[in-house]
């Protein structure tokens, strides 16, 4: 179903999904925006599988705040909600 007060969605069932799962707006949007949305993607590891340093060199070039402060789990949620 989609919503009048957001862009339109190529792919409302995915972003709502993702919405479900706790993603912010912005970024179920682009995902569910993708090409390829809806479809499996590449060998990428979880967040889970990375180490500590994988993901705060990811946050880097996100330049998410407050990552050098940041344990594990926050990375992966700040990742996440990015």
């Amino acid at each position: 179903m989609a919503s009048t007060d957001r862009p339109q969605i190529k792919n409302d069932e995915q972003y709502e999904a993702l919405r479900d799962k706790g993603y912010s707006k912005e970024k179920a949007a682009r995902i569910a925006n993708t090409e390829n949305a809806g479809k499996k993607g590449g060998s990428a590891n979880t967040y889970e599988e990375r180490t500590k340093e994988e993901l705060y060199q990811q946050a880097k070039e996100l330049d998410i705040e407050g990552r050098s402060k940041m344990d594990k789990k926050e990375l992966i949620n700040a990742l996440r909600n990015n």
